[in-house]
């Protein structure tokens, strides 16, 4: 179900996300990441950083920093077929390749208050989880410390103004080049029927034994009653929901059909604005859901989709950019690959 991986996948997509330029020139324009830079393994003992797989002007990257590396690459995917798995951890190590080269390069420009930035920027990540033990556990997740996580977030400073300062300061996007691509892809701009919900979710494993799902699906009634009886829906979810959710009131945001477990999507779609649901049982345990908006099917105009459709281009550009510094990088480098 789409919102139980948000706990899960937060750090990770945090990794991917956050260094927001690929080193691959095939990569997808809308998600131009790069995993974590290798010299981050560099802080933790040897017998913990595992092997060295490559070498980039002599910095190591070694087996963890490709391990998590990986863990990035699948989030949100499904299963890779053992077939695959040898050409996934090249593309990972392609990727940590190209971060090194990138972070390397970027160390040669002055950046005022680094410091204080990354500072910034790891007291933002740790804000967005509901409590210490969430971040710690996410942290413990990707083996990571909370160390590890501030000097990766001050190299993704290091590499995004190298970015934006040397390969990409200029770029820019018209209104003939928008225009074009909206003309040239109409199904990307069919906007399906959408609904925003919270929900209150009382975790139950599906492994569960019947008396501890007995207890969860009474304790999710007699939030029900509660709720029925005028409490406040978002005091509630943040005192008794198990969902990272509850940190917002239980807000899910929009969701279309086919992201959420289908009893869960079925009572979300069936309700009205502001209509909440009864009790409803999915494999993660058992949920108040409240619809609070929904957004009809129609055609997205292309005065609307300008601002994104400018975004994307924009990334896509940078990408290429990206792509070809790393590349002629790469060829004025002297990268070892030791990947066994």
């Amino acid at each position: 179900m789409h919102y139980h991986h948000a706990a899960s996948k937060s750090l990770l997509v945090l990794c991917a996300a956050t260094m927001l330029f690929s080193g691959c020139a095939g990569a997808r324009p809308a998600a131009v990441a790069t995993p974590v830079p290798a010299p981050l393994a560099a802080q933790g003992a040897p017998s913990a950083a595992g092997e060295v797989v490559a070498r980039v002007n002599g910095k190591e990257i070694h087996r963890n920093e490709l391990e998590r590396s990986k863990k990035i690459l699948m989030a949100g995917q499904p299963a890779i077929p053992p077939y695959l798995l040898k050409e996934l951890e090249k593309q990972a190590l392609d990727q940590l390749i190209g971060a090194e080269l990138m972070y390397q390069a970027g160390l040669a420009l002055e950046i005022t208050d680094l410091d204080r930035m990354a500072d910034a920027k790891l007291a933002q990540i740790k804000s967005g989880f509901k409590d210490q033990k969430v971040y710690e556990k996410e942290l413990a997740g990707i083996s990571m410390t909370e160390e590890m996580l501030r000097e990766y977030s001050r190299r993704d400073l290091v590499i995004a103004n190298l970015v934006n300062t040397r390969i990409a300061p200029d770029l820019k996007v018209d209104d003939q080049e928008i225009e074009k691509f909206y003309a040239e892809n109409p199904e990307r701009f069919e906007q399906k029927e959408q609904v925003r919900a919270s929900h209150i979710l009382i975790g139950c494993d599906a492994k569960a034994t019947a008396d501890e799902k007995k207890k969860a699906r009474e304790k999710a009634e007699m939030l029900l009653k509660e709720l029925k009886g005028g409490a406040d829906f978002a005091k509630l979810a943040k005192e008794n929901s198990t969902c990272p959710s509850a940190t917002n009131g239980g807000d899910l945001g929009y969701f279309g059909r086919g992201r959420m477990a289908p009893t869960f999507e079925e009572a979300a779609f069936a309700l009205k604005t502001g209509e909440l649901s009864n009790v409803v049982e999915t494999g993660y345990g058992y949920h108040l859901v409240k619809q609070t908006d929904r957004i009809k099917a129609e055609k997205v105009s292309l005065a609307a989709a300008r601002e994104k459709i400018a975004a994307y281009l924009k990334s896509r550009k940078t990408g290429e950019l990206v792509a070809s510094f790393i590349g002629q990088a790469r060829q004025e480098a002297k990268v070892e690959l030791l990947l066994k």
